[in-house]
């Protein structure tokens, strides 16, 4: 063989674990939960923080700051603030404003934080993912804690593996796969949710359980009326069901990186995604995937896939939770006549990278992959949904 001539095959293994717990009151100084969770692997370490709050917890819990001050007092031999509770915009704001990503990564670097410092983070998912991409972009990896304040953020987005901002008119152009050092869900934080935002985080959950695990679709039927009325107990108990099959993906799906092209959990976000640009954020993400698993509900319905019994009991839990299934943004045209929200597909195709892949159902707990949707049974799955709406 000649000098320089072969190939060598590097293989590297890298185990990634984190806690997540339900808990309640993360910053009474009676629950040790955060601090046993940020000191676990060096307990008798000093460590230092930032703690990042949206500015819509901030003003739902006036107090929040003097609570974070004094926990970290409280436990002044494990845990030091570099600075005070730092108040950022939340909302599609924190992705959409790369200020708010530039201003974030010069306080690290001004705080002097390195690699062992914690990033403490207490919002939505969408500050959750600004937050934790400017950590992960920061000396390669800075710990991040995660404190969802949603629904939505703790049934899904806050228990994952995924970071990232919006860029070029495309949701998380930019962004990372950084697992978490921890996730705190605190079913507190839920009590002063607005009902749209608790409503608009079940569409997650109803998700999951339609491609993962019907027993807990048909939990959601049983409890629609109480989760409809945003009762806190059952809204708290379907928030770690949901979780946990989330993370049971995460961990035993092969792909938790997303390598590949299969992304299951996806179920609904071609539209979704689209929809939330065309819609400039009028739509809740939840709400977006809502009516995206309508469209692809309808249309599975439309080719022979999904039994017609299943699709009515599928928009019916929507319909009953208070989730909307249609959008007028839907009857939009582009240039070439056809709805707009179809550039969803090829936007979807793009970010996975190389093939199409779309998660359909088969039954409910079921989904298969499918590489193309056709138009006209697109066209007819949205006629139906308009004509179920009166439009």
């Amino acid at each position: 063989m000649l000098a320089g001539m072969g190939v060598h095959w590097q293989r590297i293994a890298v185990p990634f674990e984190y806690p997540v717990f339900f808990t309640r009151d993360a910053f009474a100084t009676s629950n040790t939960d955060l601090v046993d969770a940020i000191t676990r692997h060096e307990p008798d370490r000093r460590h230092r923080l930032l703690v990042i709050v949206d500015d819509g917890v901030a003003a739902a819990w006036p107090d929040l700051g003097a609570s974070v001050t004094a926990y970290v007092a409280h436990f002044g031999g494990r845990l030091v603030l570099a600075a005070e509770p730092l108040v950022v915009a939340g909302g599609e704001r924190a992705k959409n404003d790369p200020g708010a990503l530039a201003a974030l990564h010069a306080r690290l670097h001004a705080l002097g934080f390195d690699r062992q410092s914690v990033v403490v983070v207490i919002g939505g998912g969408a500050l959750l993912d600004m937050a934790g991409y400017a950590a992960a972009t920061a000396h390669r990896g800075v710990r991040v804690v995660r404190i969802p304040t949603t629904v939505l953020a703790q049934n899904d987005s806050g228990v994952s593996v995924k970071n990232g901002v919006n860029a070029f008119g495309a949701k998380n152009f930019l962004g990372t796969f950084a697992p978490p050092f921890a996730v705190l869900n605190d079913a507190a934080f839920l009590t002063t949710l607005p009902a749209r935002d608790t409503i608009a985080g079940m569409a997650e959950a109803v998700k999951v359980a339609l491609v993962r695990d019907a027993e807990f679709f048909a939990w959601n039927e049983t409890h629609a009326a109480a989760l409809a009325a945003c009762a806190l107990g059952r809204v708290s108990e379907q928030v770690e069901r949901a979780a946990r099959l989330h993370l049971a993906h995460i961990a035993g799906s092969g792909d938790p990186f997303e390598l590949g092209s299969a992304r299951p959990l996806d179920f609904g976000h071609w539209a979704a995604h689209k929809l939330e640009m065309l819609t400039d954020h009028r739509l809740r993400h939840g709400e977006a995937v809502a009516i995206g698993m309508a469209l692809d509900t309808c249309y599975a319905a439309e080719i022979g896939l999904l039994s017609v019994a299943a699709r009515e009991r599928i928009l019916g839990l929507l319909a009953t939770l208070g989730l909307p299934i249609w959008d007028v943004t839907l009857r939009l045209l582009g240039p070439d006549e056809r709805p707009r929200v179809l550039v969803g597909l090829a936007e979807f195709r793009e970010h996975l990278g190389g093939e199409l892949t779309v998660t359909l159902l088969a039954e409910i707990g079921r989904g298969v992959e499918v590489h193309a949707m056709r138009d006209d049974a697109i066209q007819r799955a949205i006629d139906h949904l308009a004509a179920r709406n009166g439009r």
